[in-house]
């Protein structure tokens, strides 16, 4: 009788895990995964925005963005998630820009409380691997359980590859998730 009760508790703790995908995408690589993670978990989807536009020039965005990095600077965020405390289970994806988080990212995990919340990032990057996303999201969700991420390489724009995750692409990565999320226990 024990077993079936811890039984019962385990599914009813997954039944009330309520579910937020946040993502932030230049090129849609970030948004293909988290469409991917939504379509296998569901959950709410939300891409942030900044207020101010971004460059749309890849070379001026790298450079802005490097600015913002280096005088720690963290643009205002159009998107805002009113219901984000009844959220206790968060994906955040992030391209890697610079070996870092975007600053919007960074602007995103400052404006909200992840204490007692289980954090997942997830990654899309232009072939150089995560840099310290990972390890900066565990830092500034402070108070979150943050799970193991997925990193996956996606466009190159200094080449002008953009968008890549899609066709076999995207079925291969697909399963790459799907793999992801079972070798982490998330259903």
């Amino acid at each position: 009788m024990i077993a079936a009760n811890e039984h019962e508790k385990e599914e009813t703790t997954m039944a009330t895990q309520k579910t937020l995908i946040v993502y932030y995408s230049r090129t849609g690589n970030t948004r293909a995964v988290a469409e991917l993670i939504q379509a296998k978990i569901g959950g709410d989807l939300v891409q942030l925005k900044t207020t101010a536009a971004r460059p749309k020039n890849y070379r001026a965005e790298v450079e802005l963005n490097q600015e913002e990095q280096e005088n720690n600077v963290l643009p205002e965020l159009e998107t805002k998630i009113p219901n984000f405390a009844n959220h206790n289970r968060i994906f955040i994806g992030t391209p890697t820009w610079n070996m870092a988080l975007p600053q919007a990212v960074v602007s995103f995990l400052k404006e909200h409380d992840f204490a007692d919340k289980t954090v997942i990032p997830f990654n899309t990057n232009g072939g150089y691997g995560a840099g310290s996303v990972f390890t900066q999201i565990k830092r500034e969700a402070k108070g979150a359980a943050v799970l193991r991420g997925y990193s996956v390489k996606g466009g190159e724009e200094i080449s002008g590859r953009l968008l890549v995750i899609k066709g076999n692409k995207k079925v291969a990565v697909a399963q790459e998730v799907d793999h992801w999320l079972s070798a982490i226990n998330v259903k």
